[in-house]
């Protein structure tokens, strides 16, 4: 039976990834964690009284860039559905703890789907079905090679940049705001910028305080430090 049109790019949209971003663990009660570790310095546990001497107090430690003291507060998130070139640029943070899926060990169609990220300027430039077609064709020989006894470490030397690779991450908040800083930033790469900026608006909400001087900017999807 021929395959239609229709058929085939029901089956190349298969292989378009969708990011998305999971909190997995927070330090509790992170920004009383902050503080009080940050009262311990002076042993100004008298001047403890939440919400507003935490806001007060952590506010002034950012100002004053004591940065130290948010290495007490944590947070765990897994990432899917971003490209290998996402994870390369990511796990340059030297001061976060990266656990990530080995393609070493993983079968590609058979422990877990292909799938690839798709660069806005290549779906606009017309060029998407070929390049879909393209790292089908990959995946398609990669399977080839497995299936004929070639290790999965080493057929997966054909497998495009643009491979999905799920990733665990964890870094203290002091981390968290380099982070976002650099990787939010307008000039960042869009992918690592989309899902940092996932990450940066789960923050936000968990610890106003401490990312609260992070500036939305949602025309641009990026983020820049206000100054104050």
């Amino acid at each position: 039976m021929d395959v239609t049109l229709t058929d085939r790019a029901k089956e190349m949209s298969k292989l378009v990834a969708t990011p998305s971003v999971e909190l997995m663990a927070i330090t509790p009660n992170a920004e009383q964690v902050i503080e009080l570790a940050c009262r311990t310095c002076y042993l100004s546990f008298h001047r403890f009284a939440p919400p507003a001497s935490t806001a007060e107090l952590i506010n002034k430690v950012i100002r004053k860039k004591h940065h130290s003291v948010l290495e007490h507060a944590l947070a765990t998130f897994r990432i899917k559905g971003g490209s290998r070139v996402f994870t390369h640029e990511l796990v340059r943070h030297r001061l976060m703890s990266p656990s990530q899926e080995s393609q070493r060990y993983v079968e590609y169609g058979k422990v877990r789907p292909f799938d690839v990220v798709v660069p806005p300027t290549i779906e606009q430039s017309g060029y998407k079905d070929r390049y879909l077609e393209l790292a089908a064709q990959c995946e398609q020989f990669y399977s080839e090679m497995v299936k004929a006894g070639v290790p999965k470490e080493d057929a997966r030397y054909i497998l495009p940049n643009g491979t999905t690779s799920e990733i665990v991450i964890s870094a203290n908040f002091r981390e968290y705001r380099h982070i976002f800083e650099v990787r939010c930033n307008p000039r960042a790469h869009w992918e690592i910028r989309k899902i940092c900026m996932i990450m940066l608006e789960v923050m936000k909400k968990e610890a106003p305080i401490v990312f609260g001087d992070f500036q939305i900017d949602r025309e641009t999807n990026s983020a820049t430090l206000i100054e104050s």
